[in-house]
């Protein structure tokens, strides 16, 4: 796996004034990164376990997903802007920089929950944001890093926290 020295994260995807949910990973992999797409990496569960939560085929393209996303009222983001790590580990994650969460939460204001993927964006989440933490519940990683809870698990545990999602088809 190449080297991700300097990581910047994307931009929100579906940062529309509709959503009422907002997703939120630690940082992007290298493989996400590289392809410029949320939750790219193939082994990652995210894209199944949604397809599933909101009623759509995993196997459509990106676009296709995170537009489905949108109209579900969901919003993808990640705590951090930037940091300094090598290859995808979380744990190796150094010289963190917060996206601006606070002001996005203000201008979408709407929102009613945040879902943090995974322990590591829990933490930064607590550590940057704790005036929000009322909003935020931690689920599973998707991860495959995360391999302690199979993907069956992972599924009913975020299923059990998620709001009801209009169902789509």
């Amino acid at each position: 796996m190449s080297a991700c020295v300097n990581c910047r994260s994307f931009a929100p995807a579906g940062a529309t004034e509709n959503a009422e949910i907002l997703i939120l990973g630690s940082m992007p992999g290298v493989e996400s990164l590289r392809q410029g797409q949320y939750y790219a990496f193939p082994r990652n569960a995210f894209w199944r376990i949604m397809g599933k939560l909101c009623n759509f085929d995993a196997a459509l393209p990106y676009e296709k997903k995170v537009e489905i996303l949108f109209s579900c009222g969901i919003a993808l983001w990640d705590v951090l802007q930037s940091c300094e790590r090598s290859g995808s580990s979380d744990a190796k994650i150094n010289c963190a920089v917060p996206n601006e969460i606070g002001q996005w939460l203000e201008h979408h204001g709407r929102c009613r929950c945040i879902f943090c993927n995974g322990g590591a964006a829990a933490r930064y989440f607590r550590k940057f944001f704790p005036q929000y933490v009322r909003l935020m519940t931690q689920l599973p990683s998707t991860s495959p890093a995360a391999a302690m809870l199979s993907e069956a698990e992972k599924l009913r545990r975020w299923q059990k926290a998620f709001p009801v999602i209009p169902k789509r088809g």
